[in-house]
């Protein structure tokens, strides 16, 4: 997301350093019960970091869509129910030997959490950020 593309909000919020991004996330997810991931005709997108390949997870839509600029500019943002990550989406992602890029930035690629970690703190109490 450019600072041209933000709301002065959103413009706030990823100026934020890594881990209270990841409070951010934390809290908004569990809000609204859902996490955003961007899809293209393939399916989910990836981020490589250094030698993992990574799922990005955002907050909300805007944040998602804001993302999908460049080599993403197709794919779309999707909500996927919190109830539907965790029975399908951390056994999967762990079978696959995935990791979570939670909440990218241009910046930083997130912090990246192991599939268990980002359901282990996404079911953990309310934090702000």
């Amino acid at each position: 997301m450019t600072s041209e593309n933000a709301t002065e909000q959103q413009a706030v919020i990823l100026g934020l350093g890594a881990k209270k991004r990841l409070a951010f996330m934390f809290e908004t997810v569990q809000q609204y019960k859902q996490v955003w991931i961007l899809n293209d005709d393939d399916g989910c997108v990836m981020l490589t970091n250094e030698d993992d390949d990574c799922v990005p997870v955002w907050p909300t839509r805007e944040f998602a869509r804001a993302w999908a600029t460049g080599e993403w500019e197709g794919c779309t943002p999707k909500a996927i129910p919190t109830v539907d990550w965790f029975s399908r989406w951390t056994p999967g992602l762990e079978e696959d030997d995935l990791l979570i890029a939670v909440f990218p930035t241009e910046e930083d690629d997130g912090t990246i959490l192991f599939p268990d970690e980002f359901e282990k703190q996404l079911k953990a109490p309310k934090k702000k950020y």
